[in-house]
């Protein structure tokens, strides 16, 4: 029996119980692709599907919105695949095990995918209904969001006449997302050389900081343990003779490092040890506010490593101290939102190299470039380089957005308040689809759910209510 069968729209919550079961996690979305191939054969609705799994099918306009300008509805197939420890699915063959708590939806033992299969169900039960009133729709349907925006990267959206855009990909009630930052990892590579130094070795640590994501979390003034053991190594190689081994920190390059390890050699193991504890005290006044378990360590070990040559060592500390981190920019349109920034994500150490991985963002394209090229100005100093990858366009705020008014008007009538009008500065897809349709009009929305991309994920029924009655009214007022 359908766990969500009793529950209002009908169409909504009755495909959305439908692509739960249907194994659909990021890179393996060929099977929901299909079933939505299938759906759009059934229901003798246009729609094309390229090499990457992305479809878009096309509905005629409702009587009387036939001279209405169509608009695209957009929303992504794939899903982050989490699990608790004790749960045994296999995610990629069995679908997911739904529940209902009152208000509540969520998976037994597995993230559920509302992130972004509720806008998958909101698009279907709208192409399959003769009842509702809508100008011409071109639903979008992407693959591999969670991975990079892998599908909407490759979208030929040639096809899309419409230059409106409801993306149903948001996760905050209330909250209309009209900006986002584009961004690129930029790799640094240092080349080192290693030869023999007598000296003591020890092993410094940085810990205790807080991290955090780098677009949600940039502005709030969080250390990052990676450009903080820059400074630490700094002041222990201008009191001691030093030569750098290995320094790592850091897991994600879209994570603030909440640790940095370092091990090094050094002349006079005391002296370094003082050093070490003084930073510890600035450090703990300097981010007393934002880090209070912040600690900085220095024992000793054995190594039998090489350590790196001098001028190995000082291009080391020197990048690790001069690299820009953080906030660049702050945006001028939006108060409180950050513009351009930067974030050390991942430091590793090899035989033959020193490598650091940056998160690059920006809602402005040549800020962007800026920061790479200030990474490679300084790299190309140091004797290093820079590669960058994943590179993805950002969504600048538009001023004059008569969807946003439109939508704003039909929120504030139905909830009895303004919606809150927002950018982010982290990655959505609209970034792709406004660069790629000049002139787009766009605004990205969606019911509450809590704790995505966790085997905790829930979506709010009554949320999933009043966005899906929004969404029809916001349709139903499009008549040109």
């Amino acid at each position: 029996m359908a766990v969500l069968a009793h529950l209002e729209p009908h169409g909504v919550f009755s495909y959305f119980e439908q692509i739960c079961a249907i194994p659909h996690g990021s890179y393996h979305t060929r099977g929901i692709s299909d079933w939505l191939v299938d759906f759009a054969r059934a229901h003798q609705l246009q729609y094309v599907r390229d090499a990457a799994n992305n479809v878009i099918m096309w509905k005629s306009a409702a009587p009387g919105y036939e001279k209405a300008a169509p608009v695209i509805l957009q929303g992504h197939m794939d899903m982050v695949c989490e699990q608790a420890p004790d749960c045994g699915k296999d995610m990629l063959r069995e679908g997911l095990d739904l529940a209902v708590d009152g208000d509540t939806i969520y998976a037994r033992g597995t993230t559920l995918g509302g992130d972004d299969g509720i806008a998958v169900a909101m698009m279907l039960a709208l192409l399959e209904a003769n009842d509702i009133p809508h100008p011409p729709l071109e639903c979008v349907f992407t693959v591999d969001e969670e991975v990079g925006m892998l599908g909407a990267e490759a979208l030929d959206t040639s096809p899309l006449k419409g230059r409106r855009m409801l993306n149903l990909d948001s996760e905050e009630e209330g909250v209309f997302i009209v900006s986002c930052a584009g961004g690129n990892v930029s790799q640094c590579t240092l080349p080192v050389k290693r030869e023999c130094f007598v000296g003591t070795a020890m092993q410094l640590t940085v810990s205790g900081l807080m991290g955090g994501h780098s677009g949600a979390e940039i502005h709030k003034g969080r250390g990052n343990a990676d450009m903080l053991m820059g400074r630490i190594l700094y002041a222990v190689s201008h009191r001691t003779g030093m030569r750098l081994v290995s320094v790592c920190g850091g897991q994600k390059d879209n994570a603030i490092p909440r640790e940095c390890t370092a091990v090094i050699l050094v002349q006079d193991a005391d002296t370094a040890q003082s050093v070490c504890a003084e930073m510890d005290d600035v450090l703990k006044h300097e981010y007393a506010s934002t880090d209070g378990g912040i600690t900085v360590t220095a024992q000793h070990i054995t190594c039998d490593l090489p350590a790196m040559d001098k001028v190995s060592t000082d291009r080391a500390v020197c990048m690790l101290t001069c690299l820009p981190n953080g906030v660049q920019a702050m945006s001028g349109d939006m108060p409180g939102l950050v513009q351009t920034s930067l974030n050390l994500g991942i430091l590793v150490t090899c035989d033959t190299a020193m490598e650091a991985s940056f998160c690059v963002r920006s809602s402005v394209a040549t800020q962007k470039e800026m920061l790479v090229d200030r990474l490679r100005c300084l790299m190309a100093q140091l004797g290093g380089t820079v590669t960058v990858s994943g590179d993805y366009p950002g969504w600048q705020y538009c001023p004059d957005s008569p969807l946003r008014e439109l939508m704003t008007e039909v929120y504030t009538q139905q909830y009895g308040c303004p919606p809150v009008v927002e950018a982010m500065h982290a990655g959505v897809e609209c970034g792709f689809f406004s660069d790629k349709l000049p002139g787009l009009d766009c605004v990205s929305y969606g019911p509450d759910l809590k704790e995505i991309h966790t085997c905790r994920e829930t979506m709010s029924v009554s949320s999933v209510q009043r966005v899906w009655q929004m969404t029809l009214e916001i349709l139903r007022r499009m008549t040109v």
